[in-house]
């Protein structure tokens, strides 16, 4: 069984056509060469749910935007993305921004770098609401990486 690449809802194989959202579907051939795909029962939203998952999202991105099924699903693949430079942005934060500060003798050492984690864990919260809602929401910076990276992949 096969579902549609941008809502999730179950389409036959040989359709053109998803028949709940009407988007083109991609071909048949592409999608059974590379045999049985494990989130065959994934769908979209969920796909991108996973990649917004704190501390442990980038394994998510990282496989969908490896899977077959989510190639062709534009939506799905930014927020993998973007995801994917939330925890990018989170791991600058603690390997270069915290040890900078945590130089001894500085007032505050680590307090930068808690508020920049802290931000970036509001973010993820953020994102998890705003994909639960189907809102396709691009965050400042980020979003304009993970736009450029999925464009560059078509």
């Amino acid at each position: 069984m096969a579902f549609c690449t941008q809502c999730g809802s179950a389409v036959v194989d040989a359709d053109r056509f998803c028949g709940k959202c009407g988007v083109p579907q991609p071909a048949v051939a592409a999608a059974s060469s590379g045999g049985p795909e494990f989130l065959s029962g994934v769908n979209a939203r969920t796909a991108s749910l996973l990649c917004y998952i704190p501390m442990i999202g980038w394994i998510a991105a990282i496989v969908v935007l490896a899977a077959t099924r989510f190639r062709h699903d534009h939506n799905t693949r930014f927020n993998a993305f973007q995801g994917l430079y939330l925890f990018v942005a989170w791991l600058i934060v603690d390997w270069v921004v915290s040890p900078i500060f945590m130089l001894p003798g500085m007032p505050f050492h680590d307090v930068f770098g808690s508020v920049f984690k802290l931000g970036i864990m509001i973010l993820w919260i953020f994102m998890l609401v705003k994909v639960s809602q189907g809102d396709n929401y691009r965050l400042p910076i980020v979003g304009e990486l993970a736009e450029r990276s999925v464009s560059e992949q078509v």
